[in-house]
């Protein structure tokens, strides 16, 4: 089965996010806007132990501040439009440790914290997106307090398998 961990930014972030998810990501229907920190397959006997794991790396990991800059874009790797976020020493701290003591293969990227607000486009449609996008002044900053578990349907939907919250130790 397929998972994934990822962090929901605020209301405000997701709906900003949506406003474009909706015309040029395909997968608007499927996810809401997320940060994904990691996707992987796995076995139920393997997701005890993620989930054992997830809950002890919440326990130490401390609320931290995100901030959500610009709107940036991975061409000429993919034409994926996404909004930039601020790399800090915590969010780099907690893409790790999930990295290092989940199971799963190590992503084939260097992580690049992101929330994706277009994707699967053509060139010359990633070229006049990205164009006008760009110029939005996009400047928010929120608290991050949990992240999430989730699993993939068979429709292609996600779904919450469990919520983890930073500092409940």
């Amino acid at each position: 089965m397929k998972y994934g961990i990822v962090i929901f930014p605020s209301k405000k972030i997701q709906d900003l996010a949506n406003s474009y998810r909706k015309r040029y990501d395909p997968h608007y229907a499927l996810i809401p806007p997320h940060v994904t920190l990691k996707s992987f397959e796995a076995t139920e006997e393997e997701i005890k132990q993620t989930t054992d794991a997830l809950n002890a790396i919440a326990k130490v990991q401390q609320p931290f501040h995100m901030n959500v800059k610009k709107v940036s874009s991975f061409q000429p790797v993919n034409n994926v439009i996404y909004l930039k976020i601020n790399p800090t020493e915590e969010l780099q701290l907690l893409h790790e440790k999930i990295n290092e003591q989940t199971v799963g293969e190590k992503s084939e990227y260097a992580f690049v914290p992101h929330i994706t607000i277009g994707q699967k486009l053509s060139d010359d449609e990633h070229s006049d997106v990205y164009g006008s996008l760009k110029m939005l002044d996009v400047e928010h900053e929120e608290t991050v307090d949990r992240f999430h578990l989730l699993y993939q349907l068979e429709n292609g939907s996600w779904s919450v398998h469990e919520t983890f919250r930073l500092g409940k130790g």
